[in-house]
């Protein structure tokens, strides 16, 4: 960390500590949240969704190979195949903005173009296919197939726009390409083996994060009922893998990568967290010092404004997996207008103030502004056009 760095922070609590008005019982009930809100995220999705995405994300780093990383995530690969990639892989992962954040940083840092890992970054919490069908089921099946359509649409676009305006540097990093790790796995093992070993990998991350539904009937429960069955199998395989595949200064550097992406993400964060929670409060809480009736007021109708807004709130708002659902319908349910619901279901599970200093940590503040700009208008626009339709 610079010493400039290191001046801002200590600069920055000092001026919180002294001019915060702790003795105030709405202060004092918005910093209970805010550790409430970091208490349920660590319970909740540290262990069975963020581990597991930083032992992917580390495994990324040593043992796939980067000439094939650049070949199909390339600034210089086929886009219509390195984005077709990108843009759907939501459906597979199902992970929410925080998890995504390991795997992003993984692929990128090993040499994936801007365009495709940021669409890579936005599909990855966006396109969720429990997530749309639950939509579909609660909201409504329009409002389902349009946040469907409107987030595979934008994590092209977004990506697209990305690699457009960061051509430059594109080509620049071409020229000097950065190697992040020594890939010690090249030549080692079939490619089958490595493609297994990643499949266990991704399995164990969905079916340890796997949420219990709220139908005690059907598909989505019966996966639930036996998830700590499947993983426990799936952790007997990667066992018996790790054991006959790997040699052990491939486990230590894989080890060595998996702690590098923990170091680097969990501490900003928490950071994150801490700071959503007391702004916003923990979902139907209320308790954070921005009075949820302020954002219900002003979401109502199809406006710009109003569209623009419940970008700007989804944006910064922290949703756990699934659980923008039933915190739309409370909204919906208080006046909140058709178009503003899918300009925050387009930029809510795909951004977070959490999901946003972390990005920052891996690609810079500039690109990371263009991010969430393009996410935020794009998102005004489509609740806006969606709104005027319906």
């Amino acid at each position: 960390m610079k010493d400039r760095t290191k001046f801002f922070i200590i600069l920055f609590t000092f001026l919180a500590a002294y001019y915060i008005p702790f003795h105030k019982i709405q202060i004092q009930n918005a910093l209970v949240e805010s550790f409430l809100m970091l208490q349920e995220y660590a319970r909740e999705h540290v262990l069975f969704c963020l581990v597991p995405a930083f032992f992917i994300a580390g495994a990324i780093s040593v043992f796939v190979n980067q000439t094939a990383v650049t070949k199909y995530f390339g600034a210089q690969a086929r886009k219509i195949l390195s984005y077709s990639v990108a843009s759907v892989s939501g459906t597979i992962l199902a992970v929410c903005s925080c998890t995504v954040l390991p795997l992003f940083a993984g692929i990128y840092k090993r040499g994936a173009g801007i365009g495709p890992a940021t669409a890579f970054l936005y599909s990855g919490p966006a396109i969720n296919i429990l997530a749309i069908i639950l939509t579909a089921r609660v909201l409504g099946p329009e409002l389902g197939i349009a946040r469907a359509v409107g987030a595979i649409i934008f994590s092209v676009v977004i990506g697209l726009t990305m690699a457009f305006i960061y051509r430059k540097e594109e080509k620049e990093q071409q020229k000097n390409p950065v190697n992040f790790v020594i890939d010690s796995s090249e030549n080692i093992r079939p490619l089958w083996k490595n493609a297994l070993y990643f499949f266990v990998l991704v399995l164990i991350l969905i079916f340890a994060a796997w949420g219990k539904p709220k139908e005690t009937i059907g598909f989505w429960n019966a996966v639930f009922q036996i998830k700590w069955f499947l993983t426990s199998g799936l952790l007997i395989i990667l066992a018996y893998q790790i054991w006959r595949w790997f040699k052990k200064d491939e486990l230590k550097e894989w080890m060595d990568q998996t702690w590098f992406f923990a170091w680097q993400i969990l501490p900003l964060l928490f950071a994150g967290v801490i700071v959503a929670g007391f702004l916003m409060g923990r979902p139907n809480s209320g308790a954070g010092i921005i009075p949820e009736t302020w954002i219900q007021s002003a979401v109502g109708g199809n406006s710009l404004s109003a569209n623009f807004l419940a970008s700007i709130a989804g944006a910064f708002m922290y949703f756990a997996t699934l659980t923008e659902v039933p915190i739309l319908q409370g909204l919906i349910g208080s006046g909140m207008g058709k178009g503003p619901s899918l300009a925050l279901l387009l930029a809510g599970p795909a951004l977070s103030l959490p999901n946003m200093l972390v990005i920052r940590g891996v690609i810079g503040t500039k690109k990371t502004l263009t991010y969430i700009m393009l996410v935020v208008i794009m998102a005004t626009l489509s609740g806006l056009i969606y709104g005027v339709i319906y």
